[in-house]
């Protein structure tokens, strides 16, 4: 029987838990804060695209040096860094809340730089955890890891959603006081990051030349189950993603308001959550990259179920299933990353795989703002999700090695992405 809490054996992995927990809570509250803001003084969906496509452009520009500074550099430095950066701009935005500003590019300049910040912390971030927490434990530190992810997406959109609507003061209410909230959540962690133990320094001992940069994408692109799982998610959560239309779903589908906003952006948090949960018991030991393919048709199709839903209910249950099934995923994606990566390199892969997550989230609201500028919300998720399905279907078919994955071990990896080359060998 699986120790479901073994990674909190660990001091430094509780703590940084205990920061990332707080800190997301407060970027996502914030993350709703921005999105209602810009709705409201535009009213146009491509601005909500925008907001996605700020926040993504930076991961896009920084990709090469910023997985070659988090292997060059203490992980746990970088991160401090990137995320004082973070508080400034949260600082700039509850500004311009409290001046009441009426224009958007402001708003959209203070998200690039914000940005910045996470496509360097990113890599950093994730390359770190494989320091705090035996070899043995990490599996369970990265369902742990998502789990906290999932509860702080549940309650940070909530809390954002009844910030949003306290009116404690003239100027002190809805997105200012937000800001203030998240602005408190960097403080911490902060804070608890700075208070950790584990130095990793220095992975990779090279001067920066073209082929160190460029190690990371040719070792995902000569890994089939790696390139596989990352970009299933890219392209499926790309064409699948609803989130940055839920202020008009919210607004003028559902009738739902603020919180109502808060309600739906947490739904596939909580899905998530409980699925996290059941990965502590029963955690995934067999048949790994089935259920990945299977979980993200799910999501497509839960996808469908939304954008045709006129009813709060029923797009609260859509939307659990939404969350449930790409947790899954994520802890399946998250493992491979780390399994299949030598320790030397995991900055560098790591920040490939965020420019995939990054292209699947950020840019996908972009693009998710885009066409429902053109066919409206309702039609632009239901052909997403449809396009979701036949994605999972393509790269069932392209990436056999991903299919084949079984156990989430660094040698039941390695045998799937061997029985691959030797079935290319032969055909040849």
């Amino acid at each position: 029987m699986a120790q479901p809490a073994a990674a909190f054996l660990s001091r430094d992995f509780l703590r940084y838990q205990l920061a990332r927990v707080v800190v997301i809570m407060g970027a996502e509250a914030q993350a709703l804060a921005v999105a209602w803001q810009v709705y409201q003084i535009t009213h146009r969906a491509i601005d909500l695209g925008y907001t996605g496509l700020m926040l993504f452009l930076p991961g896009l520009i920084f990709i090469l040096p910023a997985g070659h500074v988090a292997d060059r550099f203490d992980r746990r430095h970088v991160i401090l860094v990137c995320y004082t950066l973070q508080a400034v701009c949260t600082t700039v935005l509850f500004r311009f809340a409290w001046a009441g500003i009426d224009r958007v590019w402001p708003i959209f300049a203070i998200l690039f730089v914000i940005g910045t910040g996470r496509a360097f912390s990113g890599p950093a971030s994730s390359a770190l955890v494989p320091h705090l927490v035996p070899r043995e434990h990490f599996v369970n530190a990265i369902t742990w890891g998502s789990a906290i992810f999932q509860l702080a997406n549940i309650v940070g959109p909530a809390l954002g959603g009844i910030l949003f609507t306290l009116p404690l003061h003239e100027r002190l209410h809805g997105a200012s006081l937000v800001y203030i909230f998240a602005l408190l959540g960097i403080i911490w962690f902060l804070v608890l990051v700075g208070s950790l133990h584990v130095r990793p320094g220095r992975m990779e001992h090279r001067a920066i030349s073209k082929d160190v940069i460029l190690a990371g994408f040719r070792y995902v692109a000569g890994t089939q189950v790696l390139l596989g799982s990352i970009s299933l998610d890219l392209f499926a959560v790309l064409l699948g993603g609803a989130v940055a239309l839920m202020p008009i779903f919210a607004q003028d589908i559902l009738h739902a308001g603020p919180r109502g906003l808060g309600v739906l952006r947490a739904a596939p948090a909580l899905g998530a959550l409980a699925v996290s949960l059941w990965l502590m018991v029963r955690p995934i030991r067999k048949n790994a990259g089935a259920r990945m393919l299977v979980c993200v048709a799910i999501f497509g199709a839960s996808t469908v179920v939304f954008g045709l839903s006129r009813s709060l209910p029923l797009s609260l249950a859509a939307l659990f299933v939404v969350g449930a099934s790409d947790m899954v995923s994520v802890v399946i994606r998250a493992s491979i990353l780390q399994l299949a990566t030598p320790a030397e390199m995991r900055g560098r892969v790591s920040a490939v795989n965020a420019l995939f997550v990054g292209g699947s989230n950020e840019f996908g609201e972009f693009e998710s703002g885009l066409t429902a500028q053109w066919w409206g919300a309702v039609r632009a998720v239901v052909i997403g999700g449809i396009g979701s399905l036949v994605i999972t279907g393509l790269w069932s078919v392209f990436f056999p090695s991903l299919r084949r994955a079984d156990a989430l071990t660094p040698e039941a990896l390695t045998n799937a992405e061997l029985e691959q080359s030797g079935q290319e060998v032969r055909k040849l």
